[in-house]
């Protein structure tokens, strides 16, 4: 898909995808885990957000930089797709 002003973009699919796995990844406990670990390491609880979301986009195959910088997209791009949109906040939610 293309985005408004040029530049391609994950599709809907995809980041239906990479909401649901990252969803299904932070509920478990070693995702947990890897946060405390990252705290006590001094880190940013979302650096660790950030690694999981790169590993799934790794994992299906789209290059993690091009993969979050389209997340920055979703909103403009997608902007009239609802159901997209709220799985979108609910994904942005998850971060926190």
């Amino acid at each position: 898909a293309t985005a408004a002003g040029g530049g391609s973009m994950m599709t809907r699919e995809q980041l239906l995808h990479l909401f649901s796995r990252f969803s299904f990844l932070t509920s478990l406990p070693e995702f947990k885990d890897r946060i405390a670990d990252a705290v006590s390491d001094k880190q940013e609880a979302v650096a660790v957000t950030t690694e999981v979301q790169e590993e799934i986009l790794r994992e299906m195959g789209i290059d993690p930089g091009f993969g979050i910088s389209c997340l920055g997209k979703v909103n403009v791009v997608y902007e009239n797709d609802m159901d997209l949109m709220i799985k979108f906040y609910q994904f942005v939610a998850n971060q926190e």
